[in-house]
């Protein structure tokens, strides 16, 4: 039986990044060095304070019993204390705050715990990708809006259009919208003069609004992203999903929240009290560390990620590839080579690994209207960074001819497979 049969997973296309997972790891087995751009999966170490604490606390045998689905209160407050002091945001810890296991599984539950079948989402495209598939498993119907796929900045009168159109246009009236600033994948940064008729045109729709705020503390030369919640009337409609695993690099050790409006974060704590009972209690003693603790580490992670940025995107324009330069984030989101626009960013993908040894993720796997972009992770270091922009160099260079060649299959194949003869004869002698 295959688990195609069963119905969530007949909703699921493809997994996108497979493809190209799959050829890095032929390649690294092969004995490849593959810069691995790919996925947004921060490289640094916990800083050690953190760490000392999750040590400490799990030598406690008490905190080895299960946990709090809600999470513990302590955690609870020092969020609501961040909320105070970075965006002068007054959270309830007890009736607006719910600690998720990370941001995803945050806003996949939510989604579960609001959704009914046949129900409308409106996700904008392109976009992470639980922002429309946790949706789309708990049954409901995506509508996409194509926004903020261009090189330049946020446009709220393109949104608003968009946004009325589609909601003129949906059967049933939407549900909810998701946002999502700093972006993933497209690293674009709005004010909250952009989230202000927003907030007042879905509180006129009933509308809910689920704001992805994962990349807060990332930012380089602006001001800090504000959050939705600083309108007060937001709270009226808005739940906002934040996670410490970039801003303090703990990614694995799943930690987020939801925050905001009281009804939803009640259908979430009530869903998660059926599903978990909350993350290990020393991994959320020692995130409460991290909140209260001193915040000089999370300034140096933010000066890390510009060093990165500034050495991608100065390496890359090097090697004649124009990338805007992101404010925000972890990623680029870099436009395909005029040359290679053709081939679509998959293809363009697998050949930069190919060619290049450099991985990067496909813009097609954000929504159709990625593909003619591709998003590089700040995930190596400098050293790593210029390397790669070294061999995209060459690539572009030794390519620049066969890539403007055609549009022709049998032109795409032989692109795709330039350069295997050499690596297979290298690796024969």
């Amino acid at each position: 039986m295959s688990d195609s049969e069963f119905h969530r997973i007949k909703r699921l296309p493809p997994y996108v990044f497979a493809e190209v997972n799959a050829m890095k790891a032929r390649a690294r087995a092969a004995g490849e060095d593959i810069i691995d751009l790919g996925m947004g999966n921060p490289d640094q170490a916990t800083p050690q304070h953190i760490v000392d604490k999750l040590i400490e606390a799990v030598q406690d045998p008490k905190t080895h019993r299960y946990s709090n689905s809600r999470g513990i209160p302590g955690l609870r407050k020092a969020h609501a204390a961040y909320y105070k002091r970075r965006f002068g945001v007054d959270i309830d810890p007890e009736t607006e705050c719910v600690v998720t296991i990370g941001s995803k599984e945050g806003l996949a539950n939510l989604a579960n715990a609001i959704t009914s079948p046949g129900d409308t989402i409106l996700v904008p495209n392109p976009s992470y990708p639980i922002h429309p598939f946790g949706f789309i498993l708990a049954g409901a119907s995506i509508r996409h809006l194509p926004v903020g796929y261009n090189d330049g900045p946020p446009d709220i009168h393109e949104f608003m259009e968009v946004l009325e159109r589609a909601t003129r246009h949906s059967i049933p009236k939407p549900l909810a919208l998701v946002l999502n600033y700093p972006s993933n994948p497209t690293a674009k940064v709005v004010g909250l003069d952009f989230y202000k008729p927003i907030v007042d045109f879905c509180r006129k729709h009933g509308i809910y609004i689920l704001s992805d705020l994962a990349y807060s503390e990332i930012y380089f030369d602006i001001e800090p992203p504000p959050s939705i919640l600083q309108i007060p009337e937001a709270r009226e409609v808005a739940v906002e999903f934040t996670s410490m695993s970039k801003t303090y690099s703990m990614a694995g050790w799943r930690i987020g929240f939801a925050s905001g409006n009281k009804k939803l974060i009640t259908a979430l704590a009530r869903i998660k009290s059926y599903l978990d009972y909350g993350a290990f209690t020393p991994i959320q003693v020692a995130a409460t560390a991290a909140l209260n603790g001193p915040q000089d580490c999370v300034d140096q992670v933010r000066q890390m990620y510009k060093q990165r940025r500034d050495v991608m995107i100065e390496g890359l324009a090097a090697a004649g590839w124009t990338v805007p330069s992101p404010d925000a984030s972890m990623f680029a989101w870099a436009p395909i080579p005029p040359q290679f626009a053709h081939l679509g960013s998959l293809e363009f993908s697998k050949l930069l690994l190919q060619e290049a040894q450099v991985a990067v993720a496909p813009g097609i796997g954000f929504g159709e209207y990625g593909d003619g972009h591709v998003r590089l992770a700040l995930v190596e270091n400098v050293h790593r960074i210029r390397q790669a922009c070294r061999n995209i160099k060459d690539f572009f260079r030794s390519n620049a001819a066969g890539a403007a060649a055609s549009k022709d299959p049998a032109a795409r194949a032989e692109l795709l497979d330039a350069g295997a003869a050499p690596k297979e004869k290298a690796n024969a002698s």
